[in-house]
């Protein structure tokens, strides 16, 4: 008797390696994070069901096992909402590919996709003050070779308020010295923007180049930025050197945050640009959003700041409004019981 056809496998399969980066042109760091969701799908099964992932078909994938899997990310993983809801948005995008390729699956898909997302906080908008971003590019010692490339990668960071991927990919050709000095990144869904570099960057960018030889055309494919062992940087080493010196900076002013990340950066540039009156639009531009929606949570987030900044200096006195009536307990204890006796 031939063994039924377990559809599950190759669909999930033809997903990841052939939809997700043709199709759809998504990053290598994006698909890498689908591949998690459905490793931990699969761990969930193994744990908790006790199923090895060839055994997975789509009858067990029904609406309450994709929960459960969601609510076991949240106990036992301890992962955020947010984090859940990753999770979750890549599941719905794999069962939107299904139902187009498997119309009999076309019930099950729609009962998936129907699973909505969990209510989660507004974000919060983390950075730096200008004093603290100061403070942090003022540590690395330019006496020395390492932090004089520490100190050009710091500047570049905030300069471009790039993404640290996008930043661990730059390569010789990504920079334009000539005026007017720009760089080219290339960032989320394959998509590259030209942002333009400031005169003293520049500056530092070009006294690097010439130092390490990065100007001539042979070394055009060659990355910008290595370790010690001559390799490129990675994401966790341009994250190791930001945080090296935000601890050397903290040391001086305690109001460095004790936790600072690229993001933090690139988050600190955007409200640095509206709090210096550039328009939004160029805003989004620089920073390479899709959508201006996604660059207006800084300007939500610079309306609350200054709403708090004026609440310091207000003269308006807390004047208490309550009718006096309402300070009497006897008065609403009687109310209270003539309430309840007309019920």
């Amino acid at each position: 008797m031939k063994k039924t056809e377990n559809p599950f496998p190759k669909l999930l399969g033809d997903f990841l390696s052939v939809y997700l980066p043709s199709h759809r042109n998504y990053s290598k760091n994006t698909i890498s994070s689908y591949c998690d969701s459905f490793k931990l799908l699969l761990q969930y099964l193994n744990d908790e069901k006790n199923l090895n992932p060839d055994q997975v078909t789509f009858h067990i994938l029904s609406t309450d096992c994709i929960i459960a899997y969601l609510d076991w990310l949240e106990k036992s993983r301890n992962c955020s909402k947010s984090t859940v809801n990753q999770r979750l948005a890549a599941i719905h995008s794999f069962f939107k590919y299904v139902q187009k390729n498997r119309p009999e699956l076309m019930s099950l898909c729609h009962s998936i996709l129907e699973i909505p997302l969990r209510k989660t906080l507004p974000p919060t908008i983390s950075y730096l003050s200008q004093e603290d971003l100061r403070l942090i590019l003022s540590q690395p010692n330019a006496a020395k070779k390492s932090g004089r490339r520490d100190l050009v990668l710091l500047c570049l960071l905030y300069d471009t308020g790039c993404r640290v991927q996008e930043i661990a990919d730059l390569t010789v050709s990504s920079i334009r010295l000539d005026a007017p000095a720009q760089i080219k990144l290339h960032g989320k869904g394959d998509k590259t923007r030209i942002v333009p570099l400031m005169s003293n960057t520049a500056k530092l960018l070009r006294e690097y180049m010439s130092e390490h030889r990065l100007g001539e055309s042979h070394t055009l494919q060659y990355p910008l930025f290595c370790n010690q062992r001559k390799e490129p940087l990675t994401r966790a080493g341009v994250t190791y050197v930001l945080k090296k010196y935000a601890d050397m900076a903290r040391m001086t002013s305690p109001s460095v945050p004790f936790k600072v990340t690229p993001h933090i950066i690139r988050h600190s540039k955007a409200m640095h640009m509206l709090e210096s009156g550039i328009n939004i639009v160029y805003i989004r531009d620089i920073l390479g959003h899709v959508d201006i929606s996604t660059t207006e949570i800084y300007a939500k987030a610079n309306i609350e700041m200054k709403r708090k900044a004026l609440e310091k200096v207000s003269l308006v006195p807390n004047y208490d409004t309550t009718p006096q009536w309402m300070n009497d307990s006897n008065l609403l204890s009687w109310l209270e019981g003539f309430s309840k006796s007309l019920n």
